[in-house]
């Protein structure tokens, strides 16, 4: 329908004025120089750097790994776990608690960094830990004797270790889906290897095993250590040599149902 002819409607189409503007008439008129402007490219690039790499460092350093099972392939025998120790479950083994950075990261006084505190709430929320190059006597399992000194192994490990935070070089994960760590506690601010001092209390023995043992290249320090417990006759070597069996001896007997 065409506009009558003293509208001014009319007159704009006569004109050229009325036409519309297409989308790629838009786009030619854009004045793209603002964005090749090193003004906004420079912030651009560097916001977008800085995002992509607090990304990275938080997977890398800050995620909480909650189970021997989430740890990477690329995490073993290159870093370590710093955390806190809800449960010691035998002579030498534990559960903790991962606190990456610590108190430094907020654990255990920002909102939402608390360390749980009842047994449901840490429910698959922990890190099963095996001492690397150490052996503790068997507690009593399914109907079977404890070895001597497994309580005060036991006792030992729960007093010098539960409720404290320690860091874990991790090696492996073992077969029962625990990381074979060595373990160390600052103990009047000293640095202390949990397993050596396991061995200095003769409360535990070198582990011994055809395959697979870790001690994270201290096993002759371990070794040392083991021996001059025997010769003091501390823990463990208090008794008659002909008297006593050692974890390992105690489990392969065991195994064989002897």
């Amino acid at each position: 329908m065409r506009w009558p002819p003293w509208s001014s409607e009319c007159s704009k189409d006569r004109d050229g004025k009325g036409r519309s503007v297409t989308w790629t008439d838009t786009l030619n008129a854009t004045d793209w120089t603002h964005y090749t402007d090193p003004r906004t490219i420079v912030p651009t690039v560097i916001l977008t750097g800085t995002a992509l790499l607090s990304v990275r460092f938080y997977r890398t350093y800050l995620r909480r790994i909650p189970q021997a099972v989430s740890i990477q392939p690329g995490f073993w025998r290159r870093r370590s776990l710093f955390g806190t120790v809800t449960s010691v479950g035998d002579g030498d083994n534990f559960r903790l608690f991962h606190t990456p950075w610590g108190r430094m990261a907020g654990w255990g006084w920002m909102p939402g960094r608390r360390i749980p505190n009842k047994r449901e709430d840490l429910k698959d929320k922990t890190i099963h830990i095996r001492l690397a190059g150490v052996d503790a006597p068997e507690l009593a399992h399914f109907g079977r004797p404890p070895q001597p000194f497994s309580k005060e192994a036991l006792s030992w490990l729960t007093s010098y270790l539960l409720h404290r935070r320690v860091r874990a070089y991790v090696y492996k994960r073992d077969q029962y889906d625990r990381a074979v760590a060595t373990v160390y506690v600052r103990r009047w601010f000293l640095r202390k290897d949990v397993g050596l001092q396991m061995l200095k209390m003769g409360l535990a023995t070198v582990y011994e095993a055809k395959q697979g043992a870790e001690f994270g290249e201290l096993e002759d320090r371990y070794r040392k250590a083991e021996w001059r417990a025997k010769t003091k006759r501390k823990g463990m070597w208090a008794g008659k040599k002909k008297d006593f069996e050692s974890p390992r001896d105690y489990k392969t007997r065991i195994s064989q149902g002897t």
